[in-house]
């Protein structure tokens, strides 16, 4: 069902994908139509858009330049490295931005084995980063990308330079970026870098960058809802220009799509797949559990379920203050999916499927991360859910890719 329509433009939005767009809560957004301040269309239940141009994230929607910027290619043959690539969400994205892969490193075997199996030709270095010897690589490489995972520094002294942060992973970014010399960096990681360690750990990684040679741009937090990704999920974008080349760059963020995908759009023949998607392997809930799952209804959550219901599945964690929104969670075809986590049948972040009841199937999986039915993963079934749960989603790595490209483009014209 789509969140909005009137032709070829953002007309009129559900509650949910208000809601989603805003940033605000479903609660919320039914307050302010209790108040007057929404007024839902007595049919449809849908809300106008010109009740919300104040908001420039509707705005945005309106005036989408998505259409525009898939026309954009490279002006020459860009070349990329990408490190912790794991099962190829973010490659995938940049290969369809027109980017050429030299390399992707990637420690995980299965995850190794999926990017080989679907890429016979990307060089594909499996094992540890920190042997890996950068210097091997002729190419010259225009773009670095990876997604290095979030770890606290010690702190020795009052400030760190690039030495002293050896032995994290960042570090053996820091050190390709400092071997290869791209042009521009892309790293990607979670929103809860902004504030780890109290903000020290993106202090560091802002300096050391700047001790690099290259130009941090503001680092901002990605919604994937905005992408073509019928999921929310939220990713902090890091981008490096190299300092020599800052003048000559103008780096714009990607326009949203039209609008908001759901998992009707992801299980289901229309706009974002062609067909149907495929029955595919997945897990398979315990009798018990299926029973009191079967009674959620589709978009709810355990408080409703009957109360005696509530406390068996529940146990202590009933009498915990706090919503606990994500356990028992069924999701709705009405809405993005909950963000992915590495298995769907989790108890804190329950992924149930919203017409059938057990737990989201891998292609289901891959779909809300927007990876094409062809794009087959490799290795037991609890490391494919890791692998596709892990990924950055395809289609805004493809958005990204392309600002990117007409950023190279930029520079390259100058």
């Amino acid at each position: 069902m789509p969140n909005a329509n009137n032709e070829d433009k953002v007309s009129f939005f559900t509650v949910e994908a208000l809601a989603d767009i805003l940033s605000q809560s479903k609660a919320t957004i039914e307050k302010r139509i209790k108040n007057g301040e929404l007024i839902p269309d007595k049919v449809s239940g849908l809300i106008d858009q010109r009740q919300l141009e104040k908001h420039p994230e509707v705005q945005s929607l309106i005036q989408s330049k998505w259409e525009n910027e898939l026309k954009t290619s490279p002006n020459r043959q860009y070349n990329l490295v990408e490190l912790f690539a794991g099962c190829g969400g973010l490659a995938l994205g940049m290969e369809a931005a027109g980017f050429n892969t030299v390399m992707l490193n990637e420690w995980d075997k299965h995850a190794c084995s999926t990017l080989r199996h679907n890429r016979p030709k990307w060089n594909v270095v499996e094992g540890d980063i920190s042997e890996v010897n950068f210097s091997d690589i002729q190419e010259n490489i225009d773009l670095l990308t990876g997604g290095f995972p979030c770890q606290a520094f010690s702190y020795a002294g009052k400030s760190l330079g690039f030495e002293d942060t050896r032995g994290t992973l960042f570090f053996e970014m820091a050190r390709a970026i400092k071997e290869l010399q791209p042009k521009v960096f892309m790293a990607e990681n979670v929103r809860a870098l902004l504030n780890h360690d109290e903000g020290k750990t993106l202090e560091v990684i802002t300096s050391i960058i700047d001790e690099l040679g290259y130009t941090l741009i503001d680092p901002t937090v990605l919604k994937a809802i905005f992408y073509k990704v019928p999921q929310k999920r939220e990713r902090l974008i890091l981008i490096g220009i190299r300092k020599d080349l800052v003048e000559k760059a103008s780096f714009k963020w990607p326009s949203p799509y039209k609008r908001l995908m759901t998992l009707q759009d992801a299980f289901y023949k229309g706009e974002l797949y062609s067909t149907d998607v495929p029955v595919s392997l997945g897990q398979a809930y315990p009798a018990r559990k299926q029973e009191i799952m079967s009674l959620v209804p589709q978009g709810g959550y355990w408080r409703d379920l009957p109360d005696d219901l509530q406390r068996e599945y529940m146990k202590g964690s009933y009498f915990l203050g706090g919503g606990k929104t994500g356990m028992a969670r069924r999701l709705s075809l009405k809405e993005p999916s909950l963000t992915l986590t590495t298995s769907p049948a989790q108890k804190q972040t329950e992924r149930c499927h919203p017409l059938e009841t057990r737990p989201l199937q891998i292609r289901e999986y891959a779909r809300i991360q927007t990876f094409p039915d062809d794009w087959e993963f490799q290795g037991p079934l609890t490391s494919i859910y890791k692998q596709i749960g892990n990924a950055v989603p395809v289609n805004m790595a493809a958005a990204l890719g392309r600002s990117l490209v007409r950023l190279l483009n930029d520079i390259d014209s100058k």
